[in-house]
């Protein structure tokens, strides 16, 4: 079964994932991965860090001549701004020029410090750090890529930013991730591009942040993919938790989600019909998943971003050495993430489904892998 490690923090070396459980045969180039690490820093709000980033990357392992062997897939996305942190962030024993003791709210701080016993909030922000998602972008790059070999397909657009919202309409399709990228927000739906521009702007004007909400829509998912028979096997659950596990993130949803809620039954639910190709659903209320398992229909999900913690006018705290008021550290952030959080919901998606359909299908090889995909297709169709 596929499954991942990360490990680094934000201003250490560099930023490592490992991911276990691909077959052998899967392309994977370093061009590729770049690629993805810069889908992950684009969108308007964006800080100046995304500027300073380049994420030189090196495939360490599990990788020749651009093909994967089957073992751990180890990749390192270096720092470039390590000369300038290594001494506050070595490695070898010693101590910091300076603690951080003011911690911030909204953010891991104080919780992790009291968790850790430490006096230092950098030894819990650094890995508490979004950055952390540039190693999620490598795992979700190569599960993506495993998923269109059996022709899935994970993309993500931007619903809401702020009070500026688009109207309810049918998602996009993967002929659209071009047109997406393209916005400078993201959203699939222009009419409410210019909206969002001017409500980030103008946070940015009032030294504030904005969240956001974003969907994320995979194509070509087959029937069966998750399980009802245990609560951790439920393909909802397993969708839900990876998006609740991306920082910032508040909220998740599949289908309909809240607004379903609010509807009676009768409006609520995907009635079945049977066409010349099979069974048909003339509603996706549910997301293309019900009881855990998806449904064959598109899966659709919704996570919803709180504005960011990091304010450029410091919020009120206190010191933790002293127990004095204080106002927090201000590290360079963002004024709105919420486009990248389509990116980084793409990456663990893919995860989940790639896990998923391993679970599911099996195989050493990318060869075995799709022969069975291909051949549980067939058994749908003949159902």
């Amino acid at each position: 079964m596929i499954r991942f490690l990360t490990a680094g923090e934000s201003h250490g070396p560099g930023l490592v994932a490992v991911v276990e459980g691909l077959p052998a045969g899967l392309p994977v180039t370093a061009d590729g991965i770049a690629a993805e690490l810069a889908r992950r820093r684009m969108g308007h709000g964006r800080g100046k860090r995304m500027a300073i980033e380049r994420d030189e990357l090196e495939i360490l392992g599990g990788v020749r001549f651009g093909a994967t062997l089957g073992g751990p897939v180890a990749v390192v996305i270096r720092n470039t701004e390590w000369p300038r942190w290594q001494e506050d962030m070595s490695p070898e024993p010693g101590s910091p020029r300076r603690r951080l003791t003011a911690p911030r709210p909204g953010h891991a701080d104080l919780a992790g410090m009291m968790k850790y016993g430490t006096h230092d909030a950098r030894d819990v922000l650094e890995r508490a750090s979004a950055r952390e998602t540039a190693a999620r972008a490598v795992v979700g790059h190569l599960c993506a890529a495993l998923l269109r070999e059996i022709g899935v397909d994970v993309l993500s657009h931007v619903v809401a930013i702020g009070g500026v919202a688009v109207p309810d309409g049918a998602p996009p399709s993967p002929a659209d991730r071009a047109a997406i990228d393209a916005s400078p927000v993201r959203v699939f739906d222009r009419s409410a591009e210019a909206g969002m521009v001017a409500a980030i702007d103008a946070a940015r004007a009032a030294r504030d942040t904005l969240g956001g909400t974003v969907e994320v829509v995979a194509h070509g998912v087959p029937a069966g993919l998750g399980s009802h028979v245990h609560w951790d096997r439920r393909l909802d659950g397993l969708l839900g938790g990876a998006l609740m596990s991306i920082p910032a993130i508040k909220a998740a949803e599949v289908g309909d989600g809240v607004a379903g809620a609010a509807r009676p039954g009768s409006a609520a639910h995907d009635e079945i019909g049977y066409g010349g190709d099979g069974f048909v659903r003339a509603t996706n209320r549910s997301g293309g998943i019900e009881g855990g398992i998806s449904t064959g229909e598109p899966i659709r999900a919704r996570a919803h971003m709180k504005p960011l913690s990091t304010l450029m006018r410091a919020l009120d705290t206190v010191d933790v050495d002293q127990k004095t008021p204080e106002k927090a550290i201000r590290e360079r952030s963002d004024v709105c993430a919420v486009p990248a959080a389509g990116i980084v919901a793409e990456h663990v998606t893919a995860y989940v489904l790639a896990r998923e359909a391993g679970r599911m299908f099996g195989g050493d090889t990318v060869g075995d892998f799709t022969a069975a995909a291909a051949a549980y297709r067939r058994r749908l169709e003949e159902f």
